[in-house]
């Protein structure tokens, strides 16, 4: 397990990743503690991260600052989610140990995923790190702070279910967009997956509390709320002994000042009859699905310990669409699974051009430790992994070219989220495109707009993956 912790030459890049730095400050009678926070991976750790910075900042001794190279302590919440999750933590460890090397910084703390799966590696590989803590240690993110700074060096991981999945936030994003996580961990156990073992077991959050931080976000701004869990359809299961997603979100249109409620990480085996008639009934559910299937063989998805196959997953997608006419249908496939053979590997090709999805990501599968995909026989070599993931994402940019083209001369709803006084025109997305993942739109008007404005644009043009536009 060693070799995962090896200094990377190079950071691949990962389409839903993103850098976060946020930095506090900690003044006391006899010294200033600056403390600098690097979020790594997904939506739901960098809710993990909002959580813990507005702890930071409820302790009442904290105010945020904007120079990492004059902090004295550096938080890492890492990702551990891949190998390039890996490489790409380590790296920040690396940069932040050489600032401490150099008297730059004093103290580092590792959280997350990374920490929580593998603490021994990293307390002997790379020294320079203070405290590294467990998802457990969340919660005592103000107390690990004034621990470091009492020159305390030490290991914390309480149980995995200590980790606070509510609470209040200092949000990130754009103050008009926020993710609202209703669920942590995983039950699904698919075999390539290590998040059950990182994050424990699927766990819901209750729906009162749901609704009502979805209130307090509208009280702040928040029009467009993203819900994510590491599958969002699963929501309440393990508390009311049945699917509660469709309840959830009639509760959550109700909220005034809400706009858009946009749903992500779906498994097709929950996308209900149900929960497509709450989104073809209430309007401010967006008719936008992000389900991975991750792949379309039969054989393949046993071996994933996953459900269906071609032709079910292609039955789902047309009823969606039945239901769901304009539905924006986005996925996620791995190519190169362990045995994943030539035949296999076109059944899946085939998938992408029958199912004709709106928006695809494709991954070469990455072998991690601890989990069954990872003892297979027939491992695929990793240019072969490579080259069948970009024949796929070839075959998809035909296919999101062709629908990109056909929103010529539509008029679409559309989020303001910046404006160039140079072109002097404006950027922001359509109802059909998620945060960070999905296209933009360029877009011109003839009066004041700002940040969080949704308004008509007639769609004139596209520049390879994006839109132009202007407001009629």
């Amino acid at each position: 397990m060693k070799t995962a912790l090896k200094h990377p030459a190079a950071i691949a890049p990962h389409m839903q990743w993103r850098l976060l730095c946020v930095f506090i400050a900690e003044e006391t009678e006899f010294i200033m503690n600056r403390i600098g926070f690097i979020s790594l991976g997904c939506p739901k750790n960098q809710v993990d991260s909002e959580m813990m910075l507005a702890k930071l900042q409820e302790s009442g001794s904290f105010e945020i600052s904007d120079d990492l190279y004059e902090s004295d302590i550096i938080i890492i919440n890492t990702c551990a989610f891949i190998e390039d999750a890996k490489k790409e933590a380590i790296e920040n460890i690396l940069e932040m140990a050489q600032l401490k090397e150099e008297g730059t910084i004093q103290k580092i703390i590792v959280m997350g995923c990374l920490a929580e799966r593998y603490k021994e590696e990293l307390q002997s590989e790379i020294p320079e790190i203070d405290i590294i803590a467990g998802l457990g240690a969340n919660g005592d993110i103000v107390q690990l702070c004034q621990t470091v700074t009492q020159g305390a060096i030490l290991q914390k991981y309480p149980p995995k279910a200590d980790m606070p999945i509510e609470g209040a936030r200092v949000l990130t994003t754009p103050s008009h967009w926020a993710y609202l996580k209703i669920a942590e961990g995983c039950s699904n156990n698919c075999s390539y997956c290590v998040i059950p073992s990182i994050r424990g077991p699927f766990r819901s959050r209750e729906m009162e509390s749901v609704v009502a931080e979805a209130g307090q976000l509208a009280g702040q701004g928040v029009k467009e709320l993203i819900l994510i869990a590491q599958d969002t359809t699963r929501y309440g299961e393990d508390l009311y002994g049945e699917l509660r997603l469709p309840a959830l979100l009639r509760e959550l249109a109700k909220i005034e000042g809400v706009r858009w409620i946009r749903l992500m990480y779906c498994y097709p085996e929950r996308v209900t009859d149900e929960l497509l008639e709450v989104m073809a009934s209430e309007p401010k559910v967006l008719n936008y699905i992000d389900m991975p299937v991750q792949h379309a063989d039969e054989r393949i998805l046993r071996a994933m310990n996953r459900r269906g196959g071609k032709e079910s997953l292609l039955a789902l997608i047309a009823k969606i669409r039945e239901k769901l006419p304009d539905c924006v249908l986005r996925t996620t496939l791995i190519t190169g699974f362990p045995g994943e053979n030539a035949d296999e590997f076109e059944t899946l090709c085939e998938f992408v051009k029958e199912a004709d999805f709106d928006r695809l990501g494709c991954f070469a599968y990455s072998p991690e430790e601890g989990t069954p995909a990872a003892e297979l026989p027939d491992q695929i070599g990793e240019e072969t992994k490579a080259r069948r993931g970009e024949i796929i994402m070839e075959q998809q940019f035909e296919i999101f070219s062709r629908k990109l083209e056909s929103k010529i001369g539509q008029t679409l709803p559309v989020i303001v989220e910046g404006y160039d006084a140079y072109t002097d025109s404006y950027t922001g997305r359509t109802w059909m495109d998620a945060p960070e993942i999905d296209s933009t739109i360029n877009f011109t008007c003839g009066y004041e707009l700002h940040d969080g404005d949704i308004v008509d644009a007639e769609i004139i043009n596209v520049n390879e993956y994006d839109l132009i536009g202007e407001v009629i």
